[in-house]
């Protein structure tokens, strides 16, 4: 017997700050959540799964119009299985205010207490407990039931665990306790990079079903899980993104213009060769110090195209979301004027108290930003993310210098 658990489907969410490129085609970009969660029903039913289980945040918020509850339902309709669907902070029960009858082979958690389901016709019984809220601070997974003996316990479970990483703290938990609970297996949801926390018994965040911006790269999915003899034997994970994003990395130390473009060509193809035949959407960062250094900073748009036509030529579909530019001009640095500069600019960066002071600063400036450009903002969260920023803030104070000199 073979289940399916997915999480964070984000249903008719925006891919973020794309929305005004017209340089990419509207047909990539048109409805890629829902094209992806088709792609989950049709591998339920190509894997002749027993049932569906939804960790949290189907919807992405509180729906625009119908459209996007009666998609659901035509996919459930197509699924002609049970699903189970457990609400997250995104779709909580106070934050979508429209509704449709729910399909009849769809059963939701209680949002007011753990709430059990048996099938005892597969031996199974499934556990969990929706958000009331978008913000839930408690730990919900402590008010869960114990385990029904003689079944395969499944915990679905939203949660921010004990790491959130990127994500907002949501019902955190420890792995521990879910351990010590007894459970065969947590189907958990809410971070968005695919994590299996523990095997015995196991502990999943299968990860979102589609990316939405540049930091969620990588195949994104689900994981099918299969029961045999009263136990969990094997959980896969399965691709069903159908636009992947990629961090293309471009090595440009010492670069001529030939070797460059060599070098984006073998970056393109190396990540294409990882995208199983699916466009893909990259942010190409090239990063060293380069003779080009200078030429490179008002030409990003012939970069881009270089990459798009190293993609054409390998047999693949990439479009560049933003070139990064973290090279420097070839200098022996150590006899520059400016060292002593330097060396208080590195120095700066380990006064706690400065760093402190600019991480609050570029949170104040994310928190100004709508949500949808929040999450694919690439700006330091933490003092090591801004400490790897020293390399790219000295540049731009050098160069500011050498044009200030020049004047």
């Amino acid at each position: 017997m073979k289940f399916l658990h997915a999480a964070d489907i984000h249903l008719d969410s925006p891919l973020a700050g794309l929305q005004a490129r017209a340089d990419l085609p509207a047909a990539l970009l048109r409805d890629v959540t829902r094209r992806a969660f088709a792609a989950l029903i049709d591998l339920a039913i190509a894997e002749d799964v027993a049932f569906v289980v939804i960790a949290g945040d189907l919807y992405d918020g509180d729906w625009k119009d119908f459209s996007t509850g009666l998609f659901f339902a035509e996919q459930m309709a197509r699924l002609r299985r049970p699903c189970f669907l457990l609400r997250g902070n995104h779709d909580a029960r106070s934050v979508i205010t429209r509704a449709l009858k729910a399909p009849e082979n769809v059963r939701e958690f209680s949002s007011r207490t753990c709430e059990s389901f048996p099938l005892p016709e597969l031996g199974i019984v499934l556990h969990g407990h929706s958000f009331p809220n978008r913000a839930v601070p408690e730990d919900l997974s402590a008010g869960y039931r114990a385990p029904l003996p003689g079944l395969v316990n499944i915990g679905v479970l939203h949660t921010s665990g004990e790491e959130p990483g990127e994500h907002e703290t949501y019902a955190p938990c420890q792995l521990g306790a879910l351990r010590l609970k007894g459970y065969d297996y947590w189907a958990l949801g809410h971070i968005h990079a695919r994590r299996v926390l523990c095997e015995q018994p196991w502990v999943v965040f299968p990860g979102n079903i589609q990316g939405r911006h540049p930091k969620e790269t990588g195949a994104k999915g689900c994981s099918i899980v299969t029961v045999e003899d009263g136990r969990v034997v094997a959980v896969e994970h399965r691709a069903v993104d159908t636009l992947r994003w990629a961090a293309v990395e471009v090595d440009a130390e010492g670069a001529d213009i030939l070797a460059l473009q060599a070098r984006m060509g073998e970056a393109v193809r190396a990540a294409l060769a990882g995208a199983e035949d699916r466009p893909m959407l990259a942010r190409i960062t090239l990063r060293g110090a380069t003779p080009l250094h200078a030429a490179l900073l008002g030409d990003t748009e012939s970069l881009a195209a270089e990459c798009r036509n190293a993609a054409i030529q390998a047999g693949g579909t990439l479009w560049v979301e933003s070139v990064k530019l973290r090279t420097r001009p070839v200098r022996a640095e150590a006899e520059g004027a400016w060292q002593p500069l330097r060396e208080a600019f590195a120095a700066g960066l380990e006064d706690q108290a400065l760093l402190g002071e600019l991480l609050a600063h570029f949170e104040s400036l994310r928190q100004k930003l709508p949500a949808a450009a929040r999450e694919g903002l690439d700006l330091p969260g933490d003092a090591a993310a801004l400490r790897a920023l020293a390399e790219d803030a000295w540049a731009e104070v050098a160069r500011a210098l050498e044009a200030a000199e020049a004047s």
